[in-house]
């Protein structure tokens, strides 16, 4: 999709800026196949030309020519407070291949860098690459990601690091902020712009409806409500919920300070520049809310185009109503799944929350505790049902799996059959913060084996793989303490 707006306030031709002596450090095959690229043996471009081109120091391969890269300007909210205008500051975007935006992550300055340098390091690109991977790979909407090069050139962060550059795809990068802007200028015309852009070539079933931009904002809320509850239902903490940070369509972007939970504590921060917790896990849903009521201030000159100021108010508040109901039908049915529970009953509800809060009073892994349900046998004593040892209140827990059972016989659940299923949406494999980092380090050595091996495991995080089961494993006391922060 192009992103052409009128004037020349909201976008920047410019050119990537080279890094000397480039350096392939991780490739996608499976990104590479949505943009038909073809490989050699080893997993990486036949055509060598890509090398220099996701480098940032080309823009022509065998196949294919970028003519007008270009960065775009958007506003948005920052930990709840308007930072004003931002923009891509260091990511530029090449164009369209087979229906995906390609953008380079770290290719230089533009002119909404503000302070910034424009670089992306080696140790943030290695965390992105992997998690847009592995979170596509569990089945949640996400930008993806196709490469990594790298660079000996230093870049300072909280210490000196070396440069990098992270190639990344999505139908579309447009974000709230977009929005945000051009509502704060006042500018309606490039507003309706940005919106009629974003129905054709993203929302085409709104273009018919009675109130085409009110049906956009709708969907988009919805959208984002049922992406909200999938990270829930994974233990996915983004860390960094600012409304420049939120999709339009619904996918996980900007990939930061995020975490999987490992001990799960229902108020963990992932972030530890997040200082008030205003991005912990349990806070990810009313903030989407929130990010979602930022776009629905800027959708109100949209909807006075054909509505009076008061009735665009109503509608667009109508609309945000709908959000929390989106996010609790999208996030009981994960997580009746996530307990092979196939019938709805009334006090599903109750029974999930149970069990995270005595999770959360144990500090239980959550991945693995899910997957351990699984493995219950209805029929066998409570007493002997290993996982309940991981708990300090056992007999909390043993009440817990008596009604367990107790739910699963009501529907005359199958264990074999109940297994299957709750493994097909439990995964055994997650990015945890120590594995990346255990890849970052062997890759700050030119050793970039890890990264290929943990990309391999995380490309099926559902199946048993009897030879990595180290990585299925909760990271030991000491490896617990990796900390992630905006830099990140």
């Amino acid at each position: 999709m192009a992103f052409t707006l009128s004037g020349d306030d909201a976008i920047q031709e410019l050119q990537p800026s080279p890094i000397p002596e480039p350096y392939w450090v991780a490739f996608s095959s499976s990104a590479a196949a949505l943009l038909n690229i073809p490989l050699k043996s080893d997993g990486y471009p036949q055509d060598e030309t890509w090398l220099n081109v996701l480098a940032g120091n080309s823009l022509v391969t065998q196949s294919q020519k970028f003519s007008h890269p270009i960065a775009t300007v958007y506003s948005g909210h920052q930990f709840g407070v308007w930072a004003g205008q931002l923009g891509d500051g260091r990511a530029i975007l090449l164009g369209d291949i087979a229906g995906q935006e390609l953008q380079l992550k770290g290719a230089g300055k533009t002119r909404y860098s503000r302070m910034g340098d424009g670089r992306a390091v080696l140790r943030s690109s290695i965390r992105e690459f992997l998690c847009s991977e592995a979170m596509h790979a569990l089945g949640i909407p996400t930008s993806r990601a196709l490469s990594i090069v790298g660079s000996h050139m230093p870049v300072l962060r909280e210490t000196l690091e070396t440069a990098a550059v992270c190639a990344r795809l999505a139908p579309s990068f447009i974000r709230v902020g977009h929005f945000e802007h051009f509502a704060s200028t006042q500018n309606i015309v490039q507003l309706k712009e940005l919106a009629d852009l974003l129905i054709d070539h993203h929302y085409p079933e709104c273009r018919n409806s009675k109130n085409p931009y009110l049906d956009l904002f709708q969907k988009i809320c919805a959208r984002n409500a049922k992406l909200v509850a999938q990270w829930q239902a994974v233990g996915f903490c983004h860390g960094v919920l600012n409304s420049d940070n939120i999709s339009v369509l619904g996918l996980t972007i900007d990939y930061g300070p995020f975490g999987f939970l490992d001990q799960f504590q229902i108020d963990h921060i992932c972030n530890h520049s997040d200082h008030g917790g205003r991005y912990a896990y349990q806070r990810q849903p009313q903030i989407m809310h929130w990010n979602m009521a930022c776009l629905a201030s800027a959708f109100i000159p949209l909807l006075e185009l054909e509505h009076s100021e008061e009735e665009a108010q109503t509608l667009l508040t109508n609309a945000l109503g709908e959000f929390p109901i989106a996010y609790g039908e999208t996030w009981l049915s994960l997580f009746r799944q996530k307990l092979g529970l196939g019938t709805e009953q009334d006090n599903d509800m109750d029974l999930i929350e149970r069990l995270l809060q005595v999770m959360h009073d144990s500090k239980v892994d959550f991945t693995t505790l899910f997957r351990g349900l699984a493995d219950i046998n209805t029929n066998a004593p409570i007493s002997e049902i290993k996982l309940r040892n991981d708990f300090i209140d056992r007999d909390a827990m043993d009440q817990w799996l008596d009604d367990y059972k107790k739910r699963l016989k009501i529907e005359s659940s199958v264990d074999t059959d109940r297994k299957q299923k709750m493994n097909a949406v439990n995964p055994i494999y997650i990015l945890r913060n120590h594995l990346a980092q255990a890849a970052i380090e062997k890759a700050q050595k030119k050793d970039f084996s890890e990264a290929a091996k943990l990309l391999s495991i995380l490309e099926q995080p559902f199946d048993e793989q009897a030879q990595y089961q180290e990585y299925a494993t909760p990271p030991s006391p000491d490896l617990e303490s990796v900390e992630v922060s905006c830099s990140s």
